[in-house]
């Protein structure tokens, strides 16, 4: 007997737990704890996607592309490393702070013959 309870110790265990556990909790319990490990496992890469997003936004808004030369700079930079032309004037060109007549195109009609 004394070598039937050392070879069987982790059944042994398990099942004192399941028979102690399950009657004074419920399978209720057992059924909420596995849901939560799956919520779990289903919400941190959803939130690992959202701190990468936040971070891309975060890097892309420190970017500034000269006006005079074209060459994009990272950072909080002066001056353009490529020409040597003021940054300090130069916002972010995100197009959603223009109005939309500022941002079109005039183009005018020439008749080809």
């Amino acid at each position: 007997m004394d070598y039937f309870l050392k070879a069987n110790k982790n059944l042994l265990t398990y099942s004192l737990i399941i028979l102690v556990v399950i009657p004074i909790f419920g399978i209720n319990f057992f059924i909420s704890f596995l849901g939560n490990i799956l919520l779990l496992l289903f919400l941190i890469p959803l939130l690992l996607v959202i701190l990468i997003f936040i971070g891309l936004n975060s890097y892309k808004s420190k970017i500034n592309q000269c006006d005079s030369c074209g060459s994009i700079s990272v950072g909080l930079s002066e001056n353009c490393m490529n020409c040597g032309a003021s940054l300090q004037n130069i916002t972010n060109n995100d197009q959603f702070d223009k109005k939309p007549s500022e941002s079109t195109i005039d183009v005018k009609a020439e008749e080809v013959k």
